[in-house]
């Protein structure tokens, strides 16, 4: 089940939250460059990564879960969030040139089927952002933060959710190697940590950072239900009543 969204706004309060927030949101503004006149959309837990965005892209909106709960954001600004059910989003076809997803995929329990939403409103030619926990690593080990909670993803099994879902993966990173110990001498050294880890590519990453496109065709769909129709019985109607038992 997600978190509340009260535990998630804690834990970004909180120290530990505090370190991934600035090791994740570079991390994505790094691939989201010239944003002027597109739309932003972050869904699940995405806020503390959108604050960056709203000074450059012409609208920034976050959709939380309906079982998570919603909270106002920007404070002090009209409120940018709405709750939603992530896998029936309230939005036309091809609506948002960017979506970002945190504390969402790993939670769903029908992946395929946010996924399936994301690609409808994405716009041809936008980009996908997920953020999910590293099965191998510390952080989905552990409950005392939100990327310890649901289904950490293997990059083969992330890899294979995408592109079932007409995605295609163009960007890949691995972050958050410092373990997730609320320690302040072990915190202050999260950037060292960050660079050894990356530098030697070490397995043991908190997330999965993966930037996908959508593809615009759907051969999987088609020869599956191609399968379905020759696989489907044939029945033929009887001519004639038959009695029962014979």
């Amino acid at each position: 089940m997600p978190l509340d969204v009260v535990d998630l706004g804690t834990f970004y309060d909180a120290p530990l939250g505090q370190v991934a927030r600035r090791i994740l949101e570079p991390a994505v503004r790094e691939r989201w460059r010239g944003l002027a006149g597109l739309s932003v959309l972050g869904i699940g837990y995405a806020t503390p990564y959108l604050e960056p965005l709203r000074d450059e892209a012409e609208r920034v909106l976050a959709f939380m879960p309906d079982v998570q709960g919603v909270v106002h954001w920007p404070l002090g600004s009209p409120s940018a969030t709405a709750l939603a059910v992530s896998t029936m989003l309230p939005l036309p076809d091809q609506c948002f040139d960017r979506i970002l997803l945190v504390h969402v995929l790993e939670t769903e329990e029908m992946p395929g089927e946010l996924l399936s939403e994301v690609w409808r409103v994405l716009r041809p030619g936008g980009s996908m952002i997920a953020i999910v926990p590293n099965r191998r690593g510390l952080w989905a080990r552990m409950d005392t933060t939100p990327f310890g909670e649901g289904r950490p993803y293997s990059r083969s099994q992330l890899t294979a959710l995408l592109r079932d879902s007409l995605f295609s993966p163009v960007f890949w990173a691995e972050h958050l190697y410092v373990p997730p110990i609320p320690r302040r001498m072990l915190l202050g050294s999260a950037a060292a940590w960050e660079r050894l880890g990356a530098g030697l590519s070490l397995p043991f990453s908190g997330v999965h950072l993966v930037e996908a496109t959508k593809l615009m065709f759907r051969p999987a769909a088609v020869r599956k239900t191609q399968r379905a129709r020759r696989m489907a019985p044939v029945f033929v109607p009887a001519t004639a009543p038959t009695a029962r038992g014979s």
